[in-house]
């Protein structure tokens, strides 16, 4: 009896022991898969209308950002940032926090040796309130110490002045949306 009861717990102890080796290996597997596109899906703030999609491309040359927007006052600038949470529960946008700078930098353009990660510059609507970038940015990334996945987009009532700390004075947030994986199949 003690041998059969001795054989049950080895063979539980057995299976138990690679499950848990084989959970590890999905988990490192996960956590090394490459992420090629996120997307993040614009929404209104409190008494606006601004919505449209950002969708972020990693390339060898850095992240392509694809905005297409729609809503915003004709013929005008926008600051267009990415803020340290991916939260948009505030009808504000408030809670999607200050920019994303974990480099502890000051505030600057898109071009500038020194910025934010998360500094985008402007986004220049047309005639009809529409706005469209397309464009690579070097110092984005989709993984890594710096990854944007998982942090929020604003859109901003006013333009970056690309100089005023720390935010470039662009105003209250007409939009928000949260960077997350692309579905590559759509």
């Amino acid at each position: 009896m003690n041998k059969v009861l001795l054989s049950t717990f080895a063979a539980m102890f057995l299976f138990a022991a690679c499950s848990e080796v084989e959970q590890e290996e999905t988990e490192m597997e996960y956590q090394t898969q490459t992420i090629n596109q996120a997307v993040a899906v614009m929404h209104a703030t409190d008494g606006n209308s601004v919505e449209g999609t950002v969708v972020f491309t990693q390339t060898e040359e850095g992240v392509r950002v694809e905005a297409d927007i729609s809503g915003l006052e004709a013929d005008s600038m926008h600051g267009f940032h990415i803020h340290e949470y991916g939260d948009c529960r505030a009808d504000d946008g408030t809670s999607a926090g200050g920019h994303y700078n974990p480099e502890d930098a000051e505030h600057g353009g898109p071009d500038d040796d020194m910025r934010h990660v998360g500094d985008l510059g402007n986004l220049e609507s047309d005639e009809d309130g529409n706005a469209t970038a397309d464009y690579v940015d070097s110092r984005l990334q989709l993984s890594g110490m710096t990854s944007i996945l998982g942090r929020g987009v604003i859109i901003h009532a006013g333009e970056d002045d690309l100089e005023t700390q720390p935010t470039g004075d662009a105003g209250g947030r007409l939009s928000c949306g949260v960077i997350g994986v692309a579905n590559m199949d759509d």
